[in-house]
């Protein structure tokens, strides 16, 4: 398949045609050059493909595609780089596939902004945004797991604080799927619709979540994240936001709850809760924002042990 084709409904993930064999011999000459070419190359391919997607198709598209681009290029090797902790990594896949996102969405749509993990900023002239996230679950994805996905979120306003959140679509190219959905928009996986979410208290529910050893160590964070998290029925810390709430609107987690979260971990799996009828807040406890999404009463009930420390 192309770069610039969009998987079917159903469909098996396929490798896009990115020369990773030809830049595997050339790169100890000119890496920088041959990756930069390849992505141009990549990229002008899906423009063409795509100059007359809907935004609801583009979006689904291009995570499909950066997902299989950073997965190929892992299938070749990385490099990697630290940030602020041995867990908080970056690779040239991260770099490739938001370079890949970024290009596209200037060529397709040159008066909206966008926001990247990696860098990539661009002013709005349309006041809207996309906000993207190329590979969620990095340090999952340096150490050779599957739970890591590419995420992208288009709202309108200040992607802080938006006015209106369109929708978000997040592809996790190990299982194939993506999943599409935003409030008003009814969450699909695979192009099949979601059931929508039915009440059920925070005790009879998993809770995804992640916390890091280090904001364990802080009594006050520490004391916040416990009062909820010793209260449902199971923990899942798997590592990346976007795949969590994936699941929390496919039934696989009730919940989810993770303090400080950057718009491109939020927005995406937020737009996904809320397009089957769920609840995403935050709440502000033990000194730090919390984001909470799930069935409406396991999030009231979770704001409610939150707001009792805040």
């Amino acid at each position: 398949m192309l770069p610039g084709a969009a998987p079917t409904q159903r469909q098996q993930p396929v490798q896009p045609p990115c020369t990773m064999e030809h830049m595997s011999n050339t790169e100890q000459s000119h890496p920088a050059a041959t990756l930069d070419d390849m992505i141009a190359t990549i990229t002008k391919t899906f423009v063409i493909a795509h100059d007359q997607d809907s935004d609801e198709h583009l979006a689904q598209a291009l995570v499909y595609n950066a997902g299989r681009l950073a997965w190929r290029m892992r299938e070749n090797g990385l490099s990697t780089d630290y940030k602020t902790s041995v867990s908080d990594v970056v690779t040239d896949a991260d770099h490739a596939a938001e370079a890949f996102v970024a290009g596209a969405l200037e060529a397709l749509r040159p008066e909206d902004g966008v926001v990247g993990e990696e860098g990539a900023n661009r002013a709005s002239q349309s006041g809207r945004f996309w906000v993207v996230d190329p590979v969620d679950g990095t340090y999952n994805f340096t150490r050779g797991s599957d739970y890591w996905c590419s995420a992208l979120a288009l709202v309108e306003g200040d992607p802080a604080s938006p006015e209106r959140l369109r929708f978000g679509a997040v592809h996790r190219p190990a299982m194939g799927y993506t999943w599409f959905g935003g409030p008003g928009i009814r969450t699909t996986r695979d192009g099949v619709e979601l059931s929508m979410l039915v009440d059920e208290p925070l005790s009879r529910t998993a809770l995804a979540t992640y916390i890091h050893p280090t904001w364990l160590a802080d009594p006050q964070v520490s004391a916040a994240w416990q009062a909820v998290a010793t209260r449902a029925a199971a923990l899942r810390m798997l590592g990346a936001g976007s795949v969590d709430l994936g699941g929390v609107a496919d039934g696989t987690s009730g919940v989810w709850m993770q303090h400080t979260v950057a718009d491109w971990d939020w927005l995406p799996g937020r737009a996904l809760v809320e397009g089957v009828g769920g609840a995403a807040i935050k709440v502000t406890a033990g000194g730090v924002e919390w984001c909470v999404a799930g069935n409406v009463q396991a999030v009231s009930e979770v704001a409610d042990l939150l707001g009792e420390l805040g």
